[in-house]
Parts: C-alpha cells; sequence; structure tokens
C-alpha cells in the first residue's frame, strides 16, 4: 500500500510539472503563429504607380480591379497597426517595464502625437489603446474611391494621394485648380501609394477632428463589438466641406460596395474577410476619457 502511494505521488508530480509546460508550448505557439502571420500581411511591394482604370467597360470589373488594387496594402498598413496595438496590451499587463521597452512606448506614443509620461501610465495606455487601432478595410477602400474618383484623379495619378490630403508647404504637392487666392494648401505627393494609405490611417487616427471616430471605435472595443465601416462613418464628418452630405454618399457606397469588397477580399486569401475590425475583447479606454 505504501509503494503504491508513492507511486501516485511521483505520477501527481511529473503531471504538474509536465503539464504547465505543455500548456506553455500550446500559448507560444499560437502567439507565434499569430505573429507571423502579422507578418506575413507586411510582406507586400512598395507601389509607385496607380493603374488605369478607365479600360474596363464593365463597372463591377473596375471597382474590382480597383480593390484588388488597393486591399493589400491597406492590410499591411492595418497588420503593423494591429503587431503594435498587441505590443501595447502585453506592456499594459506588466507594472514594470524594461528601458527598451519604455523607449519604445515613448517612441510609438510620440509617433502617434501622444505627449507620454511613464510616470502616467494608465493615461498614457488608455490614450495609446484609443489611437493605435484598426480602420476596417471597407471603410478605407470606399473613402480612397470616393476621393480618388476610382484612381482617376490628377491627384491619385501624379501624387500617388488616393485619400485628398493637404500639406502646406510650398512645393509639397499639387496646387488644386480651383484654389482660392488666399489659400495656400497643396494636394499633399507621395513617395509611394503604400505611404499614401499609412498616412491616411495616421490621420484618422490621431487628428483631433476624428476623435468622434475613435471614440466610437472605443466605445465598441469596450463593449466587446465588431467594428463595422458603417459604425465609424458619423465620426468623419469634418473629412469634407459637406458634412452629411458626404457621409450619406460613404454609407451609400459602402452598402453597395461592400460585396464587391467581400469578393476580393476572399478571393485573394485575405486575412480578413469582413469590413469588421477584428473583435477585441481586452478592456480598452473609455470614450469619454481625454485624448
Amino acid at each position: 500500500m505504501r509503494k503504491l502511494f508513492w507511486i501516485l505521488v511521483a505520477v501527481v508530480i511529473a503531471v504538474a510539472v509536465w503539464l504547465p509546460t505543455q500548456l506553455h508550448q500550446v500559448t507560444s505557439s499560437e502567439q507565434l503563429s499569430k505573429t507571423t502571420a502579422g507578418q506575413a500581411l507586411l510582406n507586400v511591394p512598395v507601389v509607385t504607380q496607380v493603374p488605369d482604370f478607365s479600360g474596363y467597360a464593365d463597372v463591377r470589373d473596375k471597382k474590382k480591379a480597383f480593390f484588388a488594387f488597393l486591399a493589400p496594402l491597406v492590410q499591411a498598413e492595418n497588420a503593423q497597426i494591429e503587431l503594435d496595438r498587441e505590443r501595447i496590451l502585453a506592456l499594459q499587463q506588466k507594472s514594470q517595464w524594461s528601458a527598451k521597452e519604455q523607449a519604445w512606448l515613448l517612441k510609438i506614443a510620440d509617433d502617434y502625437g501622444i505627449d507620454g509620461d511613464i510616470e502616467q501610465a494608465n493615461e498614457l495606455f488608455e490614450l495609446l489603446l484609443r489611437r493605435v487601432d484598426l480602420v476596417p478595410e471597407t471603410l478605407v477602400l470606399v473613402q480612397a474611391a470616393n476621393e480618388s474618383g476610382w484612381g482617376a484623379s490628377r491627384f491619385a495619378q501624379d501624387a500617388l494621394n488616393l485619400f485628398g490630403q493637404w500639406c502646406f508647404t510650398k512645393g509639397c504637392g499639387l496646387v488644386p485648380d480651383a484654389r482660392a487666392d488666399e489659400a495656400r494648401h497643396e494636394v499633399r505627393k507621395f513617395a509611394s501609394v503604400n505611404a499614401s494609405v499609412r498616412s491616411y490611417l495616421r490621420n484618422i487616427n490621431t487628428h483631433p477632428a476624428y476623435f468622434d471616430l475613435r471614440s466610437l471605435r472605443a466605445e465598441r472595443r469596450a463593449q466587446g463589438r465588431d467594428v463595422r465601416a458603417l459604425d465609424l462613418t458619423p465620426g468623419l464628418l469634418s473629412y469634407s466641406e459637406r458634412g452629411e452630405e458626404y457621409i450619406a454618399e460613404l454609407n451609400a457606397m459602402i452598402r453597395v460596395n461592400r460585396p464587391i469588397i467581400m469578393d476580393v477580399l476572399a478571393s485573394g486569401n485575405a486575412a480578413v474577410n469582413d469590413d469588421a475590425a477584428p473583435q477585441n475583447t481586452d478592456t480598452v479606454s473609455s470614450p469619454s476619457a481625454p485624448e
């Protein structure tokens, strides 16, 4: 009996040692798989020319070609944002950070227009999680189509600017034909379409004009709900001087073109097969928090 007892004790100890090791290996494998998938999306070429889509006789074919051209670039930029967000969430769970981790947090805070302070960590993470977040692919693609005339505008073709982004230094871009005499803005010129997409996403995630969009997104995150394109368009009221008319136009374009975008993403084996930003059940900043 005593021998049997000690055998059972040995078995329990062995299991106690082995099981956590296996669980750790599974968790590490899952994390590696997720990270690898994210890194794979980042491997897209630098695109320095917007194709001429005017040769398509069928409107649906033209739309599919435009979305297929731009979608991988949008997904790549969103993938980088997601990797940064995951790292922020992981660091939020820690009570102390290495010098390297602190430097990274302050660097990404600066990139996103936040005056970071490690001594005020709770506020810093709150602001970072509000800003370092995805924009649904459908919203990005539809805005690009709207602002660039499906890639046909002068600004898209000559400046690789698909989102009508402005700059204010003489020579930084192209002068709009209809610009008022007293105006000084230009339509920014980009070195690549990738850079245009990256700048647009950073603009949405940092500019005070889109605080409402970020609040809507954070609210849905906090509720554990999907973040969809139509949920965020009210936050783009300041994007165009047309205001509500512009939002109504975007909403109509999203509803009409969403099935086409889903077909394009599915046929391209895209990692995101819905217009929703992946649901995140982690607690994120309250929409009423200061930004």
